[in-house]
């Protein structure tokens, strides 16, 4: 699908706040809260909006440890058997296939450094991976809840 520049206003109101009205969202970009809902259920209908959640705080629920790890897997691991390995782990918030010498890039988020370990341990159990490389967070400097990866203005 073809997004136009209010489709893409639209969807950048919604990345500020999903929970703003139409009405509100239309003012912002001058569209009426009828023809905002239109395009959001066109969006929604193609599968441009995926759906809504809550974004929480991870320290609010106790989870203050964040980590990224490179997992290394044995030969021509496929991405889906990667998925296997890690999507179990509580503590993955997000898992890529990259580019380089690892075979994925893994996000995860601990209650400590003790929570951390016994995460990565468990990783490192699974039956393809056969190393990692963990780089521990100090401080996040951005964290969007999703980025369309390009700037959109508001």
């Amino acid at each position: 699908m073809r997004l136009d520049d209010l489709d893409r206003r639209i969807v950048a109101q919604l990345l500020e706040n999903g929970r703003a009205s139409y009405a509100q969202i239309g003012d912002r970009i001058g569209l009426s809260a009828p023809a905002v809902k239109r395009r959001v259920d066109r969006l929604r209908a193609e599968r441009v909006i995926t759906g809504f959640a809550a974004v929480v705080d991870p320290a609010a629920l106790g989870w203050t440890t964040e980590a990224f790890i490179e997992v290394f897997c044995t030969g021509a691991t496929s991405p889906e058997d990667i998925y296997d390995s890690v999507h179990k782990h509580p503590e993955v918030v997000a898992a890529y296939t990259v580019s380089g010498d690892a075979s994925a890039l893994v996000h995860v988020r601990a209650q400590d450094i003790q929570h951390l370990e016994q995460a990565l341990e468990r990783l490192r159990r699974e039956p393809n991976i056969t190393a990692t490389k963990t780089a521990i967070v100090l401080s996040r400097l951005i964290g969007r809840p999703t980025d369309t990866g390009a700037a959109t203005p508001a």
